[in-house]
């Protein structure tokens, strides 16, 4: 799949999508570090601080000097429509510019992104990644939504389209049968019976779930009391945070915290359950473990294998490219350095994106969102290991896509 998509850069921007699990990630990691071997300059972009963090990139906005505008108009009327020379130079100094979560980029930014480019006289390559049947763009308000595909801008990159099939979260058949189905809201008499049987008892031991809700206020709330309940001190391990660049200020570090979801301080206590947030050789994003030790640099976590498992803090950097003659660099602005892991009681569907979950619970009631109840199931590495609440209203009112989304997805 390496050297298909190596061949397709070759002459065409390329497009990799697929299902929850499928590869897009591990795929985009071979061209990255394909690229970076062979001496070439990547920009790893995401519309959003943490799926840019888990890329080790920058966000969108900041990439290409956005600002705050949300549409050519705005971008106009905020001064930044001719971008500076600087920026002119950094776009142009890149060979392959990656961005991830393409589905949660709208349509208007896409065109500000070729605008951009064409300002840049870009000459590299494109590489978008993502499945639009899961979390769409955000939108304020009741702004209808309008997806990348649906710029003119799309067509115009001539994207050529690598499609991964099937998953390296599950190998059970009748799951992955079932994962299609909610995938492409086309759930039949047999789907339904199939959710139907994942509506089990909740555990009384609740601490042996993580519950996974669509609202973040629900998730922080149910965290706090569930770690209450705990025997034991609280212990509160602050972010460490250091300024690499004099001109950042404190609004700054309080965006670029809540953009990667790292709270001031981690409270946690002796015997809490956590989830790893981060993929390392002796854990994955996801894998759930128990804290038995807890010092100001090094937690013990013993995962649920029984394999006890040093765990030290780890930096998650905000960087920009800035142009240096005719090459670019990346230079550090913020370093947030705190422990790559997060209460197990609950976590939000959105901070879930990536990882892959066993012993969870999905709380259908906060289902709002298109593809929504998808993501949530598709986390799961076992349809053994995943429980839902059954919702208010029927499977298939639960099981939506936006339409736009899957036209689009079923005409690739």
């Amino acid at each position: 799949m390496v050297e298909n998509a190596l061949k397709i850069l070759e002459t065409s921007n390329l497009f990799i999508t697929g299902g929850a699990g499928s590869g897009k990630t591990t795929l985009t990691r071979a061209l990255i570090d394909d690229a970076v071997q062979k001496g070439k300059s990547v920009a790893r972009l995401a519309s959003t601080g943490m799926a840019a963090t888990l890329i080790g990139g920058q966000t969108l906005h900041s990439f290409f000097d956005l600002g705050i505008a949300n549409s050519q108009q705005e971008l106009e009327r905020n001064g930044k429509l001719e971008p500076a020379k600087k920026i002119i130079k950094l776009i142009r100094s890149m060979q392959i510019i990656v961005i991830d979560e393409i589905s949660m980029v709208g349509a208007q930014l896409l065109d500000m992104i070729r605008l951009r480019l064409l300002q840049a006289e870009f000459s590299g390559r494109l590489i978008v990644v993502g499945d639009f049947l899961q979390l769409p763009p955000v939108t304020r308000g009741i702004e209808p939504i309008y997806f990348a595909f649906e710029s003119p801008s799309w067509e115009r990159f001539g994207f050529e389209t690598i499609h991964l099939e099937g998953s390296y979260r599950t190998h059970e058949a009748e799951f992955l049968s079932l994962l299609e189905q909610v995938r492409h809201a086309r759930i039949d008499e047999a789907a339904i019976n199939a959710l139907d049987e994942l509506v089990k008892p909740l555990s009384e031991d609740m601490s042996s779930v993580t519950l996974l809700f669509g609202k973040n206020i629900s998730a922080q709330n149910h965290n706090r009391s569930q770690l209450e309940h705990l025997h034991g001190d609280i212990v509160e391990l602050s972010t460490y945070v250091t300024i690499h660049d004099k001109k950042m200020q404190e609004r700054d570090i309080e965006r670029f915290m809540v953009e990667s979801r790292i709270e001031p301080a981690l409270a946690l206590k002796v015997g809490a359950p956590i989830l790893f947030t981060r993929n390392a050789w002796n854990y994955y994003n996801g894998e759930r473990g128990m804290i038995t030790s807890i010092e100001e640099d090094v937690i013990w976590v013993k995962k649920s294998d029984g394999v006890s498992v040093k765990v030290e803090r780890v930096d998650t950097i905000k960087t920009r490219w800035v142009e240096k003659g005719n090459t670019a660099s990346e230079e550090k602005l913020i370093s947030l350095s705190q422990f790559p892991i997060t209460l197990a009681f609950a976590i939000t569907i959105h901070k879930s994106q990536g990882m892959s979950l066993a012993d969870y619970v999905i709380e259908t009631n906060e289902i709002f969102a298109p593809s929504q109840f998808y993501v949530a199931l598709s986390r799961s590495v076992s349809a053994h290991r995943v429980t839902l609440i059954r919702p208010n209203r029927g499977w298939e009112k639960l099981c939506f896509v936006h339409p736009k989304a899957k036209r689009f997805s079923d005409s690739v």
